[in-house]
């Protein structure tokens, strides 16, 4: 009879997700918050008891979600960006924890210690309403990477952090250097865990061709680097991350392009469902009069999470801008109110001993507030925000037809790509590969043309395309400049001069000459050319 309550339930949440899903496609409002005001609503009308639990968080929902993000980052774009992101990463959660902890311990009377505790677990950004915005509104690929990569790496530091936090406030000693080292061994060992078991599946990959085996052994990459690592008492978020990221970006160079997209649709799904029921279940477990009772302490702890993401992104973007490329001041507007909080904080928060008593019950009044005053406020008003600083992309009816245009060649060439590499293998015979290699020229060199056409008769469709190409140009030199210094090669003089000239040309709003003229002005608020 369990069994069939359960599956009952199930059944239940689903058949929900679906149909808000259905409704919010039409009413055009961000999705998780959707599900949390449905959630809500049941929980008053028809509560159902689903016992929302840190394991139910952290060891089912967390890992798929996480794979599924760094499946799907550009690890060009994030190696470019690593720096800045490792940055606002790890002393980011450090200073906002120290920020937080110290505001609502003054300002509730909470020890310092449980303060601190509080200001761990609320310091890991949670941006999927966001990134699913970005997705939509066409934001610059660097932005979304940015913020992305931002709230990969940060959860597993948050939760790092949490750890040492809640051992100062349970036995009131900590080491700073102590604390420091089992900082490093846990998010060390944890990347180690990931490398060294993505590694070896997108091996096993390679030498595999039936997608249901490839899918299978992603899923268990999925939950078991989260389980190693665990185990081994090390990071499992940052071993899913390193494990994603190598098997989205070598592990399916070893796919064949079916089961690329089968693979696609399948963790698509998976973070859908998992995202999906996330939400509503926080929905269903919202203890509305713990919240209205403690009011006073959720507000102030809604100005220190605010005052820290500022002191975070502004002060540190400041930094980063002097040591690697430039964020804009535009995505750093956009960093700050799009640093939503959710799984991780209310996982955490669930988490925290019962011996911590009443101290204990206000900690998930506050991670519930601040939870949902992120995704009712901020997420519903990111929309306008980008908007107002130019940074969605508004697409004519000539740049739609570029694209298509453009996708058509794109997909043609490595489809040609892809048959001359089958032929080399043996796959295909030569007497195909004679038959069908005239025609494919053929369709790529119309496919060309029309794309040419359409360049010609639209000046700024192609003035766009070769700034772009600059800026790219500008972002490969400073990459190797990097590499360069790095190895030896130059010399910090030499360095920061060629820098300074890079990073002048990389912050003026349109791509400039290939001799880097003197920089205008830049102007922060203008999107990334990419």
């Amino acid at each position: 009879m369990e069994i069939f309550q359960i599956e009952a339930t199930i059944t239940e949440l689903l058949l929900i997700v679906a149909v808000v899903a259905i409704v919010v496609q039409r009413l055009r409002i961000p999705y998780t918050v959707a599900l949390v005001v449905v959630g809500l609503l049941l929980s008053f009308v028809q509560p159902i008891d689903v016992g929302l639990t840190p394991e139910l968080i952290l060891m089912l929902f967390v890992p798929p979600l996480i794979f599924e993000a760094a499946l799907h980052l550009d690890l060009a774009v994030l190696r470019r960006n690593l720096p800045g992101i490792l940055t606002l990463a790890i002393p980011g959660v450090v200073i906002t924890t120290l920020i937080v902890g110290s505001i609502v311990s003054y300002t509730t009377g909470l020890a310092l210690p449980i303060g601190l505790v509080f200001g761990a677990l609320i310091s890991a950004t949670d941006p999927v309403a966001i990134i699913s915005l970005f997705r939509t509104l066409g934001v610059p690929k660097r932005l979304s990477v940015i913020v992305e990569g931002e709230s990969l790496f940060n959860d597993g530091a948050a939760i790092v952090v949490f750890s040492l936090m809640v051992g100062y406030a349970v036995s009131g000693q900590f080491s700073l250097t102590d604390g420091i080292l089992d900082f490093v061994r846990v998010s060390v060992g944890g990347l180690a865990v990931g490398i060294a078991l993505g590694t070896g599946v997108a091996w096993i990959i390679s030498h595999v061709d039936d997608h249901l085996i490839e899918i299978t052994l992603t899923v268990v990459l999925a939950f078991g680097s989260f389980l190693a690592a665990e185990s081994l008492h090390f990071s499992g978020v940052l071993a899913v991350v390193a494990a994603g990221l190598l098997n989205g970006n070598l592990g399916l160079r070893g796919m064949s392009p079916t089961t690329r997209i089968v693979l696609n649709n399948f963790w698509e799904f998976v973070a859908f469902l998992a995202n999906s029921l996330i939400f509503l279940i926080i929905g269903l477990d919202i203890n509305v009069s713990a919240l209205t009772d403690a009011w006073q302490p959720i507000v102030w702890a809604i100005v220190a999470v605010l005052l820290a993401r500022i002191i975070v992104i502004y002060v540190l973007g400041g930094i980063i801008n002097r040591f690697t490329e430039p964020i804009s001041l535009g995505y750093q507007h956009v960093m700050v109110w799009g640093g939503l909080r959710g799984a991780i904080g209310l996982a955490l928060a669930l988490s925290l001993p019962f011996s911590l008593g009443a101290d204990r019950r206000l900690l998930l009044a506050l991670t519930f507030g601040v939870v949902l005053f992120t995704l009712f406020v901020q997420g519903t008003t990111i929309n306008f925000l980008l908007h107002k600083l130019g940074l969605v992309k508004s697409n004519s009816q000539n740049e739609i037809e570029y694209e298509r245009r453009h996708a058509r060649l794109a997909t043609m060439q490595a489809a040609e790509s892809h048959l001359q590499q089958m032929h080399r293998h043996g796959l295909i015979s030569a007497v195909t590969w004679d038959k069908i290699k005239p025609e494919m020229q053929e369709q790529v060199a119309d496919l060309a043309e029309d794309l040419r056409s359409l360049l010609r008769e639209d000046p700024k469709l192609a003035s766009e395309e070769l700034d772009t190409a600059r800026l790219e140009i500008l972002r490969a030199r400073r990459s190797t400049l990097y590499e360069l210094r790095s190895h030896g090669i130059i010399s910090e003089p030499a360095f920061d001069m060629l820098a300074l000239e890079l990073d002048d040309a990389l912050s003026r709003v349109e791509a400039p000459p290939l001799d880097m003229a003197p920089a205008e002005e830049p102007s922060g608020d203008k999107p990334d050319a990419s």
